[in-house]
């Protein structure tokens, strides 16, 4: 592989105002697509054959007008008055109707004539009803029905909205996202030395998430793509395209230093050596994100291709347009010799000192931190997955005051309505009544429902549909208990002739965290096996794949156990802006798997090849470990801040799905980097010694050579003169 991208460096520095220019030519014209020709971007998580998703598709098919999206207004008088006065009532009508005149409206109904109105009057709401789905109903129509209700906010009322129809859009650009970019920047002028060399994998990076988030814009004309796929793919993109050319530009530069290396043989070599691990990561970054098609849930497996597509492009350009730059700047990128009388600074001093220090008593240092990662995995035991509800939306926005307001006015219970939907096709039709009303008796004898609304059908009595009001909220396990137990009653409907499905937000939400539970071992599985497979093939080694993988399983633990604490326990919920506990997203543990796993071999490939690049030549396996940790140590530990500090800066981000897979990631990549590779793989490479680099003789001769050290590599071409240099620095 080494030389093979040696070859090709070399023609891209030679040819570079060509590749350079192609690679302008297809930003342009992939984001003239882009911002012209896209689709809708859904906001919804929806996985075909859970039970919830086939009593809408039943609702959508038989019952249209109980399928379409729904905003449900919510009213409040003022502390002391009720809804009930003339003033307030005259405004909640006069505002409703009007609404109803809205196009798509198919429905609304009056507070007043429901009785939708809390005990005390001081509360009500009344629900919109559209033709078309909830993801479907436009900002247009929203905004109409937001004029429609300003008669109620001058008469004092407070009007908030809810309802399937009401969720906010995923946003990202904020200040947070550019605090991540702006640390990212100063991190590279540290470890790189120079603003120039700095400025170069952020430029880099970003014409890279460009062409990637632009073409996911545009295949979203074509597949439905949620606004998380979008935002994941702008965060792994941005954060995987300034470390993969932070480690070509890093060994660039080092290899620079000597003042006879010829600019074009230090490219070529640099890509040759850091890109062969490039290469290699940032394929099995790829092949884990591509592999959550494995869950067989579609929102997950377009979320994981469209990182992908992203991350693959960012490989494309660290081993062509990141070459191409850098022979553009030719010697301005050489590090300046140190001023007279000034010590010459000693690379990877620190990683030198810290690999002697691991390495002095290794067996410590890896007790300690098996221990540690364990403590902070303790809470992952505990996990429950779901669906953020209004809960979590930021407390300023009007779906979390909507749902504070229900839950004052209504219970906690209200905001986690279940639909039973029975098709009734099949029943006799003298028994239907009968069969629907000993359902709704034994659904509101269960002691977790407070309420049961009376049965309503469609045109042909085919298709009843009732409300469950549970007592407890969306996001309680008493919620999800109860409706597994309504479920129980599916079989004595059947017997009748019908059949029972349980339907709503939080049966969708507790469908799919249930769907995604199952399809976690077996990714897993695929991830370990694909691990121990990649590494062996890079390293020629048995030891090292399985260390790798059992520090990967480590960090993974830890950073789902710290997630749980945070998000699921309610832990920092001030500092970090966290409405409300509740369950951590139900995909993200899968999400988390998928993107650590390439993240994890990105920074194994570039310490542990150093190590094995150092064996080679001296056969002395201690002093392999401290050359590795020495040289790829402060490499590998900028890109992990790099890698943070752009995720964090998603952490503040509004969406809640959007901000729990920030803290994720932000965490995981620390935990991983810092106290996996750096710590805890230099303690167990001192323990194993030769064994790390031991392989059976059959296994070996079987195995093909992958060589991502570059020992194949040409011999170093002459140094050029003085008057070569300047010529290379004009081209």
């Amino acid at each position: 592989m080494a030389s093979r991208l040696y070859t090709w460096a070399l023609l891209a520095v030679r040819r570079r105002g060509r590749v350079i220019a192609a690679w302008i030519l297809l930003l342009t014209a992939v984001g003239a697509l882009g911002i012209t020709v896209h689709g809708k971007v859904a906001s919804d998580f929806t996985v075909p054959g859970i039970e919830s998703q086939q009593a809408q598709d039943l609702l959508e098919k038989k019952f249209p007008d109980a399928a379409g999206g729904v905003v449900r207004v919510v009213y409040a008088a003022p502390e002391g008055s009720t809804l009930t006065k003339a003033a307030s009532r005259t405004a909640i009508e006069q505002g409703l109707a009007k609404a109803a005149k809205i196009p798509g409206v198919v429905q609304v109904t009056d507070p007043f004539r429901t009785g939708s109105l809390s005990a005390d009057k001081r509360i009500g709401y009344a629900d919109v009803r559209f033709r078309q789905d909830a993801a479907d109903v436009t900002q247009d129509a929203k905004d109409a029905l937001s004029g429609a209700m300003a008669q109620a906010g001058k008469a004092g009322l407070e009007v908030e909205y809810g309802g399937t129809a009401m969720k906010a859009e995923t946003k990202v650009g904020g200040p947070a996202e550019l605090v991540g970019v702006v640390l990212a920047l100063v991190v590279l002028a540290v470890t790189l030395g120079s603003l120039v060399a700095a400025g170069l994998p952020l430029l880099t990076a970003v014409v890279g998430v460009a062409i990637g988030v632009l073409g996911v814009k545009f295949v979203s004309t074509w597949v439905s793509i949620t606004g998380t796929s979008t935002v994941l793919a702008l965060m792994i993109g941005l954060a995987v395209g300034i470390d993969y050319a932070l480690f070509i530009i890093s060994r660039h530069r080092e290899q620079l230093t000597d003042p006879d290396m010829d600019v074009e043989d230090s490219i070529a070599r640099a890509v040759a050596t850091a890109g062969s691990a490039v290469v290699f990561a940032g394929a099995t970054v790829v092949i884990a994100l591509a592999a959550l098609c494995a869950t067989g849930i579609p929102f997950l497996a377009v979320m994981g291709l469209s990182a992908a597509a992203t991350v693959l492009i960012a490989v494309l350009i660290a081993v062509s347009l990141v070459p191409a730059v850098l022979g553009l700047f030719g010697e301005r990128l050489r590090p300046k010799r140190p001023r007279a009388g000034r010590r010459e600074r000693v690379p990877g001093a620190w990683g030198l000192a810290w690999a002697r220090a691991v390495t002095r008593s290794p067996l410590i240092i890896l007790l300690t931190g098996v221990v540690a990662l364990l403590a902070l995995a303790l809470p992952a035991r505990n996990l429950r997955l779901g669906l953020p509800s209004y809960a979590s939306s930021p407390t300023s926005s009007t779906q979390h005051k909507s749902y504070d307001l229900l839950s004052e006015g209504f219970g906690t219970g209200f905001n986690a309505t279940l639909v039973a939907v029975v098709e009734t096709g099949d029943i006799p039709a003298g028994k239907v009544t009968a069969t629907v009303t000993a359902l709704r008796t034994s659904l509101a004898g269960d002691s977790d429902v407070a309420a049961v609304s009376k049965p309503v059908a469609n045109s042909d009595r085919s298709l009843v549909v009732m409300a469950v009001v549970p007592r407890t909220g969306p996001d309680a396990q008493a919620t999800t208990d109860l409706v597994h137990r309504l479920r129980a009653n599916a079989p004595t409907v059947a017997e009748a002739g019908g059949t029972l499905y349980l339907a709503g937000q939080t049966a969708a939400a507790i469908d799919v965290a249930h769907k995604l539970s199952g399809a976690l071992p077996l990714f897993v599985t695929i991830i370990v096996i694909l691990a121990l497979i990649l590494l062996t093939l890079a390293f020629r080694s048995l030891l090292v794949p399985l260390k790798a993988t059992l520090g990967f399983l480590l960090s993974i633990a830890a950073a789902i156990g710290t997630t749980v604490w945070v998000f699921q326990y309610g832990h920092l919920d001030g500092p970090l802006a966290i409405p409300s506990a509740g369950p951590v997203t139900s995909f993200l543990p899968v999400l988390l798997i998928g993107v650590l796993f390439g993240l994890a071999m990105d920074y194994e490939v570039f310490l542990v090849s150093r190590m094995r690049e150092h064996h080679e030549n001296t056969l002395d396996p201690r002093q392999a470990v401290v050359h590795g940790v020495a040289r790829s140590g402060r490499v590998v530990s900028a890109a992990a801040l790099i890698m943070a500090a752009v995720f964090a800066g998603f952490i503040f981000n509004e969406d809640p799905v959007i901000k729990s897979i920030g803290f994720a990631l932000a965490v995981g990549v620390l935990i991983d980097a810092f106290v996996v590779r750096m710590t805890l793989v230099p303690a167990a490479m001192a323990l194993l010694g030769r064994r790390a680099w031991s392989l059976p003789r059959r296994l070996d001769r079987a195995l093909p050579n992958v060589d991502i050290e570059g020992a194949d590599l040409p011999v170093r071409t002459a140094p050029q003169r003085d008057d070569e240099h300047e010529k290379a620095a004009v081209r």
